[in-house]
């Protein structure tokens, strides 16, 4: 006789295929990272009509114009940042909330700011739910910079930015991290800028990708002849 496939049982399976058909080939190979996808319930975050969606190969609508990361790239991202236990870390965009946790699981305390206060509200009622604590949530307009916190070990933006402010780089410590994806449609690059010590950068283009920008990100500079 064969035993009934329950629903929890088809959610660990979508969440390991999520993890082996889309993660996996994007080289992303941490066993720390690969790991934490299989803990942290992505479907928790996912707005409920969308939540059949949760471990697609795709953006997910969050509402005010605003998605969900792709699942590849979200661990691509965390994969490169390398956080360690005892950082701490800015996130510029809190959307879902999926993502905060993702991080507050590897790092010693998020500061996460969002512009739509209804993400705020919402990222905190799940992340509560998820009994994750090492998170301050605050709305504002962080696509320039948030140092209310600074310095930092980690920064992440998780909207795309035209020209990326000097403000970010400036507020990470010595051996900080800050990933990026700069550029416009079509033609975006992830950006890992690394800080050796105060004044010197260093900057390395991961790969390219395309995701929507920050609200209020700086524009580039337009000459008028």
């Amino acid at each position: 006789m064969t035993a009934a496939v329950t629903p929890r049982m088809d959610v660990e399976r979508f969440r390991f295929n999520m993890v082996e058909q889309q993660i996996r080939p994007w080289e992303v190979l941490d066993p720390v990272v690969l790991d934490l996808l299989m803990r942290v319930h992505r479907e928790d975050f996912v707005p409920a009509p969308h939540r059949a969606l949760a471990f697609a190969d795709l953006e997910i609508p969050l509402g005010h114009g605003e998605t969900m990361l792709a699942p590849k790239l979200e661990a691509r991202m965390l994969q490169e940042l390398a956080i360690k236990s005892s950082d701490s870390v800015l996130e510029i965009g809190t959307g879902s909330g999926y993502m905060t946790a993702l991080l507050a699981s590897l790092g010693r305390h998020v500061y996460s700011v969002d512009i739509v206060p209804e993400f705020t509200r919402d990222a905190a009622t799940r992340l509560a739910a998820g009994n994750i604590g090492n998170v301050t949530l605050e709305t504002g307009d962080a696509a320039r910079g948030w140092d209310r916190h600074g310095p930092y070990d980690v920064i992440v933006l998780t909207g795309s930015v035209p020209v990326l402010p000097e403000n970010f780089q400036r507020s990470l410590n010595p051996g900080g991290r800050l990933l990026a994806i700069v550029g416009q449609p079509p033609a975006m690059q992830a950006q890992l800028i690394t800080c050796a010590h105060a004044g010197a950068y260093g900057s390395v283009a991961l790969f390219e990708t395309c995701i929507a920008p920050l609200k209020n990100a700086l524009q580039p500079q337009r000459f008028v002849f």
